[in-house]
């Protein structure tokens, strides 16, 4: 029986993408599965995806599609694809390992003690003790989306693009994930915008008491990360229609 799946959206991979580690994880997890997904990649990844899946066919599955549709997309079409294999937990993780698989517990840990939780999201909070590795850049510019987030969508969140996600499998996430995304990178916005959705329609309890942010002990910047500074006004625009929708 799978109790916790996780979508792995990959695009372009070949060169970082840790085939051993997914597959020591699932060695020491057996109740976990994977479901690799390729966005349309232009190098090798969908052969190394499909690779690993073959490794470990029980418990790992590779997806592919034909053509580049962005992370959203690869996210969503990997947990529709969830529901087939009907987990207790899904969730999306980046292919990269910026937060290390070993964190995974943590999350579970959390949605079986407390049954009022439906989603926990990893939040990057650099405190003593722990070892967050974030460049300067790219972290006041998160701190600038973030604030502007919460006041979009009226919640106090601190980080919702941080890529590990683990989500309680009930009606409201497969509401989250129905329908496509209007937003190719901010989705994870979106998919609070889509919970809060969830809560008018009796779906959750008051919106604020069912969401976690857990502060990670571990997380590191990786230098290829496809998303940067530079990125900016084209944040500001898709945070500007995920407003107008929502």
């Amino acid at each position: 029986m799978i109790e916790t799946l996780l979508v792995v959206p990959c695009y372009n991979e070949a060169a970082r993408f840790k085939s051993g580690s997914f597959i020591a994880h699932l060695d020491q997890n057996p109740a976990h599965a994977f479901i690799l997904v390729d966005d349309g990649s232009r190098d090798g990844t969908r052969q190394l995806l499909e690779e690993t899946a073959r490794a470990r066919p029980k418990a790992c599955f590779a997806l592919a599609l034909e053509r580049n549709q962005g992370k959203a997309e690869a996210v969503r079409q990997g947990m529709l694809a969830a529901r087939a294999h009907k987990p207790v937990f899904a969730g999306y993780w980046d292919a990269d390992l910026a937060t290390p698989l070993a964190l995974l517990a943590d999350f579970e840990e959390l949605l079986r003690r407390r049954r009022d939780l439906h989603l926990i999201l990893g939040a990057r909070v650099k405190l003593l003790g722990r070892q967050i590795d974030r460049r300067t850049g790219r972290h006041y510019l998160g701190r600038c989306i973030a604030t502007m987030i919460s006041l979009i969508l009226k919640i106090p969140v601190y980080d919702t693009q941080c890529g590990a996600k683990l989500f309680r499998c009930d009606a409201a996430w497969e509401h989250a994930f129905e329908n496509p995304f209007i937003s190719r990178w901010l989705f994870d916005v979106e998919i609070l915008a889509r919970y809060r959705q969830a809560m008018e329609k009796k779906l959750l309890p008051a919106f604020e008491e069912c969401l976690y942010e857990l502060p990670l002990s571990e997380w590191r910047d990786i230098q290829d990360s496809h998303i940067g500074l530079r990125d900016g006004p084209r944040v500001l625009a898709a945070l500007a229609r995920i407003w107008w929708k929502y």
